[in-house]
């Protein structure tokens, strides 16, 4: 009877320290929201967990001790609905803009990537009016060719202006779901689009997973080449005193992290050689000096 006793006042004893120590511990987590956007973020096959995303979401991490960290895996709308619903959410590599800022804090810059570009099967160039640089509004204004898009995803401010002009257009396909780029890429390759706007850097992975890398040609797009506004993305967080508080210590982080070499070369393995000088002095002379 004596141990039965015990045993009920060690429960109640041990269930309130329990109850007090759940929500501590919830409080010092950070759920990072990724999506299957290769060679950005890659959770499987050879090169999993080798995505430049990857490699500065575990340097982020890894300065961020005091909090627990876990993944998870959707498509960019469910992303959006957990920043709005204010949980405890993050994501490495987003690009800023006035409506995500509505419902996300954002770091100082935490990438540099090539801007947007299109991406055409090579003997669709004549329809492009045979130039490697197009004017996207002009693409889009004529009608004659139809470009696939991530729906509710951001491909820089310049990029996404013109865009958002003419989503909705019947020439303006969006998609959503999981492994976007490579069912862009796929209906590219069946006639069913004949451009898809994209990073450089996962163009060429998808080429290269694809074998079709000799069959396609990047155009550059004019109007995002002006400045490096569209080169640049940060950490978002929810828009929440929580989430303030996550980007004040990452600030920091990044400030300490993005001279160092391993920082730089999570993206430069993703490019080819001729970009890299270029990119290397973009990185030196714009990236690191950003503090806003």
């Amino acid at each position: 009877m004596a141990f039965r006793f015990c045993s009920l006042a060690l429960t109640l004893l041990v269930c309130p320290i329990l109850a007090l120590a759940a929500p501590a511990a919830a409080k010092n987590s950070i759920t990072w929201m990724e999506a299957a956007m290769p060679p950005y973020l890659i959770q499987e096959g050879a090169f999993r967990d080798q995505g430049y995303g990857d490699v500065i979401t575990r340097i982020i991490q890894g300065e961020l001790a005091e909090y627990e960290h876990k993944e998870v895996i959707t498509n960019v709308t469910r992303h959006f609905y957990k920043f709005k619903q204010g949980e405890k959410v993050c994501s490495a590599g987003l690009f800023r803009s006035p409506e995500r800022e509505e419902f996300m804090y954002f770091s100082i810059p935490s990438f540099l990537t090539l801007p947007a570009v299109v991406i055409i099967k090579k003997e669709s160039l004549p329809q492009f009016g045979g130039k490697t640089t197009v004017r996207l509004a002009e693409v889009l204004r004529a009608k004659n060719v139809t470009i696939g898009l991530n729906k509710d995803r951001s491909y820089g401010m310049d990029t996404d202006a013109i865009l958002d002009t003419y989503r909705g257009e019947c020439n303006v396909l969006e998609i959503t779901g999981h492994e976007l780029s490579h069912n862009l890429f796929k209906m590219l390759m069946k006639g069913r689009l004949d451009g898809i706007v994209a990073l450089p850097d996962e163009a060429l992975y998808q080429a290269e997973q694809m074998g079709i890398r000799d069959r396609l040609v990047t155009l550059s797009i004019e109007e995002n080449q002006t400045g490096y506004d569209s080169w640049l993305s940060s950490v978002g967080c929810s828009k929440t005193p929580w989430g303030k508080a996550v980007i004040d210590r990452i600030n920091t982080i990044l400030i300490k992290q993005r001279p160092t070499e391993r920082y730089r070369t999570a993206y430069e393995r993703w490019l080819d050689p001729n970009s890299i000088k270029h990119y290397r002095r973009v990185y030196r002379e714009v990236f690191v000096q950003k503090t806003r």
